[in-house]
């Protein structure tokens, strides 16, 4: 092979088994195993959910802390990344599933508020673009408590501020943003996310995803006409705006902060478009002859905005071969190849296994690696 060749891998997390920055150490081992000395730049890579922040810190980000309300009130310690005047704020670190004590959901009280105070910190740290990763979230409050904590009232009948997340919305009687801190009429910020859902109905946030948070039938109901009734008094607050917002793409991402998002005027970019103009990948894939991409499951929803898909896409329109890794595939060849990926390789291929694949998926994932090296670099 020519030493001058290089490979860029630029691949998302395996949830459960491997960080996006653990997949790319992995992958660049078992191709040097191959191919000693090959030129290989890591980029790990993310889709505005789960490990955003991460992605950025590995791209050169700093990685800033700060004490913020967990999705039950309870403070936890959620990071953000800065650098320049650019910060990747995600909601999850502060109002995640991962915030939850194992075994507990709280659809109908989970609050955003904490995502509110990360915004605020990426604030007063200077940030004057604001990309806001949302996905992977325990709430369904529309993005009602992320809104208080930047300085929104939201009031009950008695002129008492309504209970935290999205059942106690059913209570609201007026609404007033005219506090809002005036530092977010001058930045811009960007809602990254890889769902497109409206706020409410047969797609809306409670329908779709309030049942991976711990919803019931009767919860989903009740949430979805929580926000239907919240999205009203909005409008009465700030017009017309508020119900079209709702029926918005992106208004339903991680239960509905998509939603208080483009209230406070944020863009609505997919998650991975976003991520990889911020990280760089465009001067990355210049440098690049072979790029691998994946995530833990390479199925119908990788189509769908997910960032194998993203980096696929980008890849293709340079002209660069892209084979993919993964713990399970659930795609045909053609559906990949209309991706724009030539192959994919799964971890089950080595080991056929699952819960092996799981334990053992870093090791598993070198022997991966070794075959693409036979296969497309020697």
């Amino acid at each position: 092979m020519d030493g001058t060749r290089g490979v860029l891998v630029a691949a998302d997390k395996f949830k459960g088994s491997l960080t996006a920055v653990q997949v790319a150490e992995r992958v660049t081992a078992g191709l040097r195993r191959v191919v000693p000395g090959l030129r290989v730049e890591a980029l790990p890579v993310a889709d505005g959910g789960d490990g955003t922040v991460d992605a950025a810190v590995a791209a050169g980000f700093e990685r800033r802390e700060v004490r913020v309300a967990g999705p039950l009130g309870r403070e936890v310690t959620a990071a953000f990344a800065l650098r320049g005047g650019t910060a990747v704020v995600e909601m999850a670190e502060a109002s995640g599933l991962q915030r939850l004590p194992a075994g507990v959901f709280a659809p109908l009280t989970a609050s955003t508020y904490g995502s509110g105070e990360l915004l605020r910190a990426a604030l007063d740290a200077g940030a004057r673009t604001i990309v806001f990763g949302v996905g992977g979230s325990a709430t369904t409050d529309g993005g009602a408590g992320m809104l208080t904590a930047l300085g929104a009232r939201f009031l009950d009948e008695d002129g008492e501020p309504v209970p935290p997340g999205g059942g106690g919305l059913v209570g609201l009687a007026s609404a007033d943003l005219t506090g809002l801190d005036p530092r977010l009429s001058s930045v811009e910020l960007v809602l990254a996310s890889d769902v497109d859902n409206p706020l409410t109905g047969p797609k809306g946030a409670p329908a779709v995803y309030g049942p991976q948070k711990g919803a019931s039938p009767d919860d989903v109901e009740a949430l979805d006409a929580a926000l239907a009734h919240y999205a009203r008094v909005l409008e009465a607050a700030v017009g017309p705006r508020a119900v079209e917002y709702a029926a918005a793409p992106g208004a339903g991402a991680a239960g509905g902060i998509g939603y208080g998002a483009l209230l406070l005027g944020a863009a609505f970019r997919p998650g991975i478009e976003v991520m990889l103009d911020v990280l760089g990948f465009g001067s990355a894939l210049a440098r690049a002859d072979l790029v691998i991409t994946g995530e833990g499951s390479l199925d119908e929803q990788t189509l769908h905005g997910k960032a194998p898909a993203g980096v696929a896409a980008a890849a293709r329109a340079a002209g660069k071969d892209v084979v993919a890794v993964c713990g399970r595939l659930a795609l045909t060849p053609d559906a990949l190849g209309r991706a724009g990926i030539r192959q994919a390789y799964p971890l089950t291929g080595v080991e056929p296994d699952v819960a092996k694949c799981i334990a053992d998926a870093g090791p598993i994932l070198e022997r991966v690696a070794e075959t693409i090296a036979r296969a497309h670099l020697t």
